[in-house]
């Protein structure tokens, strides 16, 4: 990593929000090798997605809104398709995800991963320990911790604002997408509903987990 920034980031098209108004696995596929872009007036943080996790709302029982009712918790999950649901875990570490489909579907798409590519400075600083580059975003706390992100950025629009999610149009992506289970749950674990490029050394869950390649 470099640090170096992107020739006109800025530039990259942001996602509209039909972007997200469709089937959460596809959603988590299609975000792969999109940038998370969070611009604030002092500093520019730029990072590509390498790993997602899907989430399908009331029918699954890993999501948070497999009660089918909407808590002070699960709340943004009922917000209009392109939200962020950002929610801490063990007390500690934040997790961003994008809302999908529709409110009465209540999906979501969990950011597990990121590769750093601008803001490299602001990220370790933000992280408040000395991190080697591979550990300073692989991982959904950590990418948070690095980006500054907490329930201050829950419920608030990926399509515009200081946090967008963005494509490089002249990129052409040539890259392997692997699915497997999900990791870090404790229900419905079997369910293949992780993607990550393979062979992008920022994914994180690198134990032996068998996994499958499969198209766009």
């Amino acid at each position: 990593m470099t640090g170096t920034e992107p020739a006109n980031f800025t530039s990259y098209e942001i996602l509209n929000q039909e972007f997200y108004a469709r089937e959460t696995p596809q959603v988590a596929i299609d975000l792969l090798g999109k940038y998370i872009i969070y611009e604030t007036d002092s500093k520019s943080l730029v990072a590509k997605i390498v790993e997602t996790e899907a989430y399908l709302g009331g029918e699954d029982p890993a999501s948070h809104a497999a009660t089918k009712s909407k808590t002070n918790r699960n709340s943004a999950m009922y917000q209009e398709t392109g939200m962020t649901y950002v929610y801490l875990i063990y007390g500690r570490y934040y997790c961003l995800n994008i809302v999908t489909e529709s409110d009465e579907k209540a999906g979501a798409v969990l950011i597990r991963a990121v590769e750093p590519v601008f803001g490299i400075k602001n990220m370790r600083e933000n992280r408040g320990a000395k991190v080697d580059d591979l550990n300073l975003t692989n991982g959904p706390g950590k990418l948070c911790q690095a980006f500054g992100f907490d329930m201050r950025q829950n419920k608030l629009p990926v399509y515009q604002g200081q946090l967008t999610i963005r494509e490089n149009a002249s990129e052409t992506c040539t890259a392997h997408i692997g699915v497997s289970r999900r990791i870090g749950i404790s229900k419905a674990k079997s369910k293949e509903l992780r993607y990550f490029i393979i062979g992008n050394k920022f994914v994180s869950g690198k134990k032996s987990l068998n996994y499958r390649q499969i198209k766009r």
